[in-house]
């Protein structure tokens, strides 16, 4: 994607609010008991690259990505020199730029799969742009604001407005969108198999963005409730998933959802992962903070075995 994640909120969205981070196992081995020593390839969107957050790191600029997102942290866990750690993660990435040249708004990063190679021993994946949570969130922000509005004059426009343009006449066109990645998550991931077959491979879910109850975040998020928990509803059935995908693979599914609830961005300041639309901490909006992305590396780290329980 060409549009900055500072351009604007769509923007920032569209960068990867939904992706998942994919650390891989080769399918039918087990994990070695030790944690991997590398080379270590870090595949993903902005959710990866941790945009916003200093210092920016590596080619091409536009890719916005932070030398303390969580592959970084987890490189440095490990002990990794430079030789061993490639990180090729780019806001706005999608599956299909695992395969292609992605375009940014200064440079162009090349096809993220290019950095395989029968070396490599471990490999992270985050993708999730392909279902159209960018613009599903712009909506239901849009939508909050509205009623908002709305209720202030003695209008109700239902307490989940946004959620009333998703579904109709039982078809829920969010559900259809993540039904249909599932098929071309499967494809990446053999193909990953392919281009890396001794890497250690593992899917880690996205962390709770939002809360998981209807919720009035509308000094944050400007949400009506009931979509704060129709958005949760959409997150947690993309992780599952997820992890039906990576288990089916025969690779491992990491959950940072669980370890992240309460600290999602309608969270207070302190101890939230995620920004909320206007972040208060060098973050890309609705995207994790430099606290968000520790979390992350700590569940990465975890399931490598490199970080007690």
């Amino acid at each position: 994607m060409k549009t900055s994640v500072r351009a604007s909120l769509a923007g920032a969205l569209a960068c990867g609010v939904l992706g998942t981070a994919i650390l891989v196992t080769r399918p039918g081995h087990d994990r070695d008991p030790a944690p991997p020593k590398g080379p270590y390839v870090a595949l993903g969107d902005s959710y990866t690259a941790g945009p916003e957050i200093p210092d920016r790191s590596g080619t091409p600029a536009g890719c916005d990505r932070s030398d303390r997102d969580y592959p970084a942290l987890v490189a440095r866990r490990l002990g990794l020199d430079a030789a061993d750690f490639r990180d090729v993660s780019c806001s706005g990435a999608t599956l299909a730029t695992l395969t292609s040249p992605q375009p940014t708004d200064d440079g162009t990063n090349p096809a993220q799969l290019s950095a395989l190679s029968p070396r490599t021993r471990l490999v992270t994946l985050q993708m999730g742009n392909d279902i159209g949570f960018a613009s599903l969130v712009e909506q239901c922000v849009k939508s909050g604001v509205l009623s908002y509005a709305a209720s202030s004059v003695g209008f109700h426009t239902g307490d989940a407005p946004c959620r009333a343009r998703y579904v109709s006449g039982g078809t829920d066109e969010v559900r259809r969108r993540i039904e249909a990645a599932e098929e071309r998550l499967d494809r990446a991931l053999g193909e990953i198999g392919r281009r890396a077959p001794g890497a250690e491979v593992h899917v880690v879910g996205y962390p709770a963005i939002l809360p998981s109850k209807n919720t009035d975040c509308g000094r944050e998020m400007g949400l009506a409730p009931g979509d704060v928990a129709y958005l949760d509803q959409k997150e947690r059935q993309l992780n599952t998933m997820l992890r039906r995908r990576a288990e089916d693979a025969g690779v491992h599914y990491v959950d940072t959802y669980t370890p992240s609830t309460g600290r999602d961005a309608c969270a207070a300041r302190e101890v939230r992962w995620v920004e909320p639309v206007v972040p208060r901490a060098p973050a890309a909006s609705v995207h994790p903070n430099e606290r968000g992305e520790q979390g992350m590396a700590n569940a990465v780290l975890k399931a490598v075995g490199a970080q007690q329980s």
